[in-house]
């Protein structure tokens, strides 16, 4: 990507992260437009041979081809690196792309990777399954015991990879512990910030070396388009990761870059006002007596809620699982669907980070892939619920899920 960063060198030094988001990307252009533009097109006219033949050797500054690079992508990865405290960003497809770069970059056969057993379903399956093809080999570990993951460690262990909170348990892990852990042997700690974003939390400031986001979810925030992105030192992103993102294409779309960059100018405010809302909804599961357990940072009850206060600037999130009673797994699947069936304002969908509520059930969904020993591993039962708590008034969630909390099968 070119250099040139006159947007980023008129702005003073000291910014809060509430106006980086509006105002770190690129310069406007000569017509002087005041929202970002977007660049739609494949390539770009080259001045004369000469000047292609330099660009494309990395020699000058100049937009090629936009699997390489494009000012829309330049703009989106400027502005996510400069909220999450980062040197540069990458970005790509989506948020699998992200997770599959960073690991298809830095990694080779015969490396070892740590990972909690609780992550997001595909990523247990690209590790677990997919990498292991080409002898890269992994050990899922409790996402909460820091000892497990010291005692896992290798002398071929090259990357901790932790997702926090996690999807769907919302369990946290002690990143700056981990970062010891990682650093103690010269490995990398990589940490998916999805849930979190960097309106709540910031991993590299707590030790992390790579920072991978689902741009997919709260960076847009309206469930338009798919997005990913890694952050990290120039040395990492800028000679390791985006190298290898040009040749394998896994580019970010400058559509969708857009629509992430323009998502980024009120992250701040959606996530505390999502997050105020989860509050409110997760207090109020924890009364209804169709309720067996209500899973969610920001309470009390939450096993890392201490934890979760202080890496999480004392924010919760805007996720809420919850556990329907019941008896069988038959009979809490039952259950479990009869509550999403009842909703009426919530969305049944496996998204999350839209300003929409969303329900879903993920031991058929996100974790649906997965091997039921996984889903066990994983903490994720039959009985299982997660919503993602959006911007409506929460009382009308309630009343939403109550259709089918109230209304839920007699147990035998």
């Amino acid at each position: 990507m070119p250099t040139s960063e006159a947007a980023l060198h008129a702005l003073p030094a000291g910014l809060h992260p509430d106006t980086l988001a509006l105002r770190v990307g690129l310069e406007s252009s000569p017509y002087g437009e005041h929202s970002s533009a977007i660049y739609l097109t494949s390539c770009f006219v080259q001045p004369s041979a000469e000047s292609s033949a330099r660009r494309f050797a990395g020699e000058e500054d100049g937009y090629t081809y936009t699997r390489t690079s494009n000012p829309s992508v330049t703009a989106f990865e400027r502005r996510l690196a400069a909220l999450e405290g980062a040197e540069a960003a990458v970005g790509t497809a989506s948020g699998m792309a992200a997770i599959l770069l960073t690991c298809i970059a830095l990694l080779q056969a015969g490396d070892h990777v740590i990972c909690s057993r609780s992550v997001f379903g595909s990523t247990i399956k690209l590790l677990g399954t997919e990498l292991a093809r080409f002898g890269v080999r992994t050990t899922f570990v409790s996402q909460t015991d820091v000892a497990e993951w010291r005692a896992a460690m290798r002398p071929q262990t090259r990357l901790l990879l932790a997702e926090t909170p996690t999807n769907p348990l919302t369990e946290i892990c002690d990143i700056r512990a981990l970062a010891d852990v990682a650093h103690g042997t010269g490995a990398l700690l990589a940490v998916d910030n999805s849930f979190a974003t960097p309106a709540l939390q910031k991993p590299l400031a707590l030790g992390a070396d790579l920072v991978i986001h689902s741009g997919t979810k709260y960076l847009d925030g309206q469930g338009r388009v798919m997005a990913g992105a890694v952050c990290g030192s120039r040395a990492l992103i800028e000679d390791k990761l985006t190298p290898f993102n040009r040749t394998a294409g896994m580019a970010l779309a400058p559509f969708n870059a857009w629509a992430v960059h323009k998502g980024l100018e009120t992250l701040a405010v959606r996530m505390q006002a999502q997050s105020r809302n989860a509050l409110h909804v997760a207090q109020w599961l924890e009364r209804h007596p169709a309720v067996a357990r209500v899973i969610y940072p920001g309470l009390p009850s939450h096993p890392q809620h201490a934890l979760a206060m202080a890496q999480q600037g004392g924010c919760g999130g805007a996720v809420v699982a919850f556990s329907v009673k019941s008896g069988t797994p038959e009979q809490a699947r039952q259950r479990a669907f009869h509550v999403i069936d009842s909703v009426r304002v919530c969305s049944v969908a496996t998204n999350l980070g839209d300003v929409k509520t969303i329900i879903c059930h993920p031991a058929s969904t996100s974790h649906g892939r997965l091997t039921e020993q996984q889903r066990q591993d994983a903490g994720v039962t039959q009985g299982l619920i997660r919503l993602a708590v959006g911007l409506e008034h929460p009382g009308d969630i309630h009343t939403d899920l109550a259709r089918g909390l109230d209304t839920c099968p007699d147990l035998p």
